[in-house]
């Protein structure tokens, strides 16, 4: 009997004739349409959610490049994902393979409740078989990986972001997609990573840090590596132009000084270098037409003393003696943070189409510093409205407790809003609010 595959793994649809050399069908999109339960490319067998899931673990453009019908453009797209982001289905009664709104419109709340929909489970690398009480086969990869996906992709999430960035791209002011500028900036080498995960997380790291160029020695994984994709959360430039070797040796091609990382000591007559001093080395030899690179071990541990001494230093991050081995990713962001505080690119937090650069300080937001007429005015209001209600029960001590309090709220720097609210506050505190005639 021919094993069936449930609706997550049927998801990823393509056209019929992609990858096969057959040319397109030629249709016309204009929507979105339900078939059998199911919102599909109008004038198309291709489900809104294989669109969604195709754009979104590629890109916009990449996807409707590997879609190929005729129509589907940028402005269709918008359209498709404008349905999925509203959840639209609902109303319809429809969703789409793969889909965690499916298993809800199913009422599937378990994993056990998932199971028991099949004759039988089984798994490609495995003997293991499950029995439920269906009437379809279904045959997963894992059962780990089955019990990871069996409730599907919040598909609607995946095209707010999608929309987000089709209609202001990655929403950063005058900047696009693209990788940044190209600079002289260290090279990042993983040496035999282990895990797909922390290279993306990786990536996404030197992304946030204006690195981009990331060379892989050996992964245990293989390379490329979807997981690697994912887990770099739109870095997508850095895991594009990450290359592979398979030797440390030729990882290090056309680099004049490279630095190794480790937690451990080495007993070896090589230059100890914090951070921050190897950022600083790094960036003279830099500016004098030098190309550098950062070495990290696997995560296991680390690097083999062999392959430090390969390097022209080491280097060594002040950390908790007791406690000093760093994750790779929070490794490779330590060295990628030191880059960009000695590069000068960066800004203080996110730059988008409707948020300026921000600096260190206090920020006003739009108001002005109170003059010091309008804090003489305030404190004589203030201290006037205390007379009035006798605070300053002992004449002797009135001098003094205006001083202190003078001297407290001066040290606040009260911008002239805050100044205005100050005395809103003392008014109403002295003769009440109006009442608003509307009121009971």
């Amino acid at each position: 009997m021919c094993m069936q595959r449930p609706d997550r793994y049927n998801a990823r649809l393509s056209p019929a004739s992609a990858g096969q050399g057959i040319e397109p069908p030629e249709v016309k999109v204009k929507g979105v349409v339900v078939s059998a339960g199911e919102p599909r490319i109008a004038g198309t067998e291709l489900a809104v959610g294989a669109v969604v899931e195709r754009c979104y673990h590629t890109s916009i453009d990449g996807g409707l490049g590997e879609m190929a019908f005729a129509g589907l453009d940028r402005a269709a797209l918008e359209a498709v994902l404008s349905y999925c982001a509203e959840q639209r289905c609902r109303t319809e009664d429809a969703s789409c393979p793969g889909c965690r709104l499916r298993t809800e419109r199913l009422g599937i709340k378990t994993f056990d409740d998932f199971v028991v929909r099949f004759a039988e489970v089984g798994f490609k690398h495995s003997t293991l078989r499950l029995v439920g009480g269906g009437s379809e086969r279904l045959e997963a990869e894992s059962l780990a990986q089955l019990a990871k996906t069996w409730a599907g992709e919040e598909y609607w999430f995946w095209a707010r972001r999608l929309l987000r960035k089709l209609r202001h791209g990655l929403r950063r002011a005058n900047l696009s997609g693209a990788p940044p500028e190209p600079r002289s900036a260290p090279v990042l080498v993983l040496v035999r990573p282990q895990l797909a995960d922390n290279i993306g997380m990786v990536a996404r790291a030197m992304a946030n840090f204006g690195l981009e160029e990331l060379r892989l020695v050996a992964p245990r994984d293989g390379w490329p590596n979807e997981k690697a994709r994912i887990a770099a959360s739109g870095a997508n430039f850095v895991i594009d132009g990450a290359e592979a070797y398979p030797s440390l040796a030729g990882a290090l091609t056309g680099l004049n000084w490279v630095a190794a990382t480790s937690a451990r000591q080495r007993d070896l007559a090589k230059p100890i270098m914090t951070p921050e001093g190897a950022i600083a080395e790094m960036a003279r030899r830099v500016a004098a037409g030098q190309r550098c690179g950062i070495v990290f071990g696997p995560e296991r541990n680390g690097l083999e003393t062999e392959e430090i001494a390969n390097a022209d230093a080491l280097i060594m991050a002040p950390v908790n003696p007791a406690f000093a081995s760093l994750n790779l990713a929070q490794a490779a962001l330590l060295m990628s943070y030191e880059w960009m505080k000695r590069a000068g690119h960066g800004t203080l937090g996110r730059v988008t189409t409707y948020e300026q650069p921000v600096a260190a300080g206090l920020r006003l937001r739009g108001s002005s510093p109170a003059g010091r007429e309008e804090l003489m005015g305030f404190f004589e209001h203030l201290e006037r409205e205390l007379d009035a209600r006798g605070f300053f029960s002992s004449p002797e001590k009135r001098p003094s407790m205006v001083r202190n309090m003078r001297t407290m709220l001066t040290r606040m720097g009260a911008t002239q809003q805050e100044i205005r609210t100050l005395r809103g506050i003392v008014k109403a505190l002295a003769h009440g609010r109006r009442t608003p005639r509307n009121s009971p």
